[in-house]
């Protein structure tokens, strides 16, 4: 019996991939202090160009998108430069990577960048403290002004764009995991009372605002999502989300995106209100290309593509420990299991 993994697919008759085993984005913190990608960096993705497609580490796109030390952007020159270096190396290995476009929203930190506030859709704080630098607390966000919002959107086009002339075969909106704006669609953290709060519809505008720039910028074949539909990660859940998710995932399948990729650690997660495992809401709600995510090994991965829960598998933190992670399953060879001393250095 032929491996589903190891069948070819094709994003929107456009961008061909070799296998349906997807690098998941893993952020590394491995940029310079300007956040240019660094040689190791092309080294360690170029390793990996066996995956049908590799996803970026989560890239941000501009200065006060920063919440996490070293992790690269796609805002300058410099940084384009060095993202070229990237794509050149997985390209000459025969690999394809999309850039995964980011902006943590309420938990970035002026730490990092030439201010004095982080914007987010509401005033609502996130307890606790910077990841990798837990000297520093997270501040009270200010809530995003329309003008802010339209300058974000514009921005997300305009790194959309430089990840194109970086060498990027396509990009991934970072719209997960309590990030900027994901933060818009959860009630947790959105308390506006205009055209970008209350209802599925105004909570879901910055999401798709961005997703069209995007779209319209590069081309909607090229451009893919991350969703996160039950909270858990710097946002509580509220039984309020799923009507927001159930517009936007019927606003999503009405557009010809290359994928969109379930934003969760572990695929067992479940929430009452979305009537169990957040992967099976998803691909109840969108019959396009899905990307599935946490936790699978080879054989039960296998099964969830042989079963159509998705169309594509990502692997995060195996890929790490095993950059031949692709041959080795193919070959059916032993997998080194994965440690946290292994996030120590790119290799």
């Amino acid at each position: 019996m032929t491996s589903k993994l190891f069948e070819t697919y094709t994003l929107n008759d456009q961008i061909s991939l070799k296998n349906r085993i997807l690098m998941a984005p893993l952020t590394r913190c491995m940029a310079d202090d300007q956040l240019v990608p660094t040689d190791a960096m092309a080294e360690y993705y170029a390793r990996r160009a066996d995956a049908g497609l590799i996803i970026s580490e989560a890239t941000i796109i501009r200065p006060d998108g920063q919440g996490y030390p070293n992790t690269p952007g796609l805002f300058t020159p410099e940084q384009i430069t060095g993202w070229r270096k990237v794509t050149d190396a997985v390209h000459a290995n025969g690999g394809k990577i999309f850039a995964q476009l980011w902006h943590t929203g309420r938990v970035a930190h002026p730490h990092f960048f030439d201010g004095d506030k982080v914007l987010a859709p509401s005033a609502e704080k996130v307890e606790g403290t910077v990841p990798r630098m837990r000297d520093l607390s997270y501040i009270t966000p200010t809530p995003a002004t329309h003008e802010d919002i339209t300058q974000l959107v514009a921005d997300y086009a305009q790194a959309a764009s430089n990840a194109i002339d970086a060498g990027f075969d396509g990009i991934e909106i970072h719209a997960a995991n309590g990030y900027l704006i994901d933060q818009f669609l959860h009630y947790d953290s959105n308390k506006r009372n205009d055209e970008y709060g209350e209802t599925p519809q105004n909570m879901s505008r910055f999401a798709l605002e961005v997703i069209d720039a995007v779209s319209e910028r590069i081309g909607a074949e090229r451009t893919a999502v991350r969703l996160t539909p039950g909270a858990y990660f710097n946002m509580q859940a509220d039984p309020r989300d799923k009507a927001v998710f159930d517009y936007l995932l019927a606003q999503l399948e009405l557009r010809t995106l290359a994928f969109v990729h379930i934003g969760i650690f572990d695929d067992a997660m479940e929430f009452d209100f979305l009537g169990g495992r957040v992967s099976d809401y998803v691909r109840a709600n969108y019959s396009n290309t899905l990307v599935g995510v946490g936790g699978f090994t080879p054989q039960t991965g296998e099964q969830a593509l042989r079963d159509a829960r998705f169309d594509l598998l990502a692997i995060g933190r195996p890929f790490i420990a095993n950059p031949d992670y692709v041959e080795k399953v193919r070959q059916g060879k032993p997998l080194t299991a994965y440690s946290e001393e292994m996030l120590a250095s790119l290799v």
